[in-house]
C-alpha cells in the first residue's frame, strides 16, 4: 500500500470512528444560539433574540450546555419555568414556542452524562447534539453563532 493510500485509509477510519461531520446541507442554520448561563434573564433574552431572528427570516438552531441545559428538562427548575416581566414568559416557554416554529433545540452531548441521566429526562422535542453535525452547523459559511 502506498503512503498516500495508507494516509487516506487512516483518515477514513478515523473519521468513521469519530462520526465525521456530514456535508452541510443547503438548509443548515443561519443562526446557532448557544446558551450556557444559569441566569434566567439571560436564558430568556437568548430565546427572545432568537425569536426575533426567526421572525426576520433566519433559520435557527439552539444548543443548550451546562446550566443552560436545565431549561430543556421535562422537570426543569423553577427559574426556567417561572414567568418573567414584561411579557410573563419563561425561558422554557419561549424555547417551546421556538420548537413549535421548527427551531431545533438540543442539549450538548456531554450534558446528560454529566447529570447521570438519559434522554427520557428531556422535554418533548429536545434532542441531543451530535458533535460532528453541530460543529458543521457552527462552521457554516453564512452561520452566525450567538453565545449567552
Amino acid at each position: 500500500m502506498t503512503r498516500i493510500t495508507r494516509t487516506l485509509a487512516s483518515a477514513a477510519l478515523g473519521a468513521a470512528m469519530l462520526g465525521a461531520a456530514p456535508a452541510l446541507a443547503a438548509d443548515s442554520p443561519s443562526l446557532v444560539t448557544v446558551v450556557t448561563s444559569e441566569n434566567a434573564q439571560t436564558q430568556l433574552m437568548a430565546m427572545v433574540l432568537t425569536t426575533q431572528a426567526v421572525e426576520q427570516g433566519e433559520t435557527a438552531h439552539i444548543l443548550l450546555c451546562g446550566p443552560g441545559g436545565d431549561i430543556a428538562l421535562a422537570e426543569a427548575p423553577e427559574s426556567a419555568t417561572a414567568p418573567q416581566p414584561p411579557l410573563d414568559m419563561s425561558p422554557q416557554g419561549m424555547m417551546q414556542m421556538l420548537m413549535d416554529r421548527s427551531v431545533t433545540v438540543e442539549v450538548c452531548a456531554i450534558y446528560l452524562p454529566g447529570l447521570g441521566a438519559d434522554e427520557s429526562v428531556l422535554a418533548d422535542g429536545v434532542g441531543v447534539a451530535q458533535p460532528p453535525a453541530m460543529a458543521g452547523a457552527m462552521l457554516g459559511e453564512d452561520t452566525t453563532v450567538w453565545s449567552f
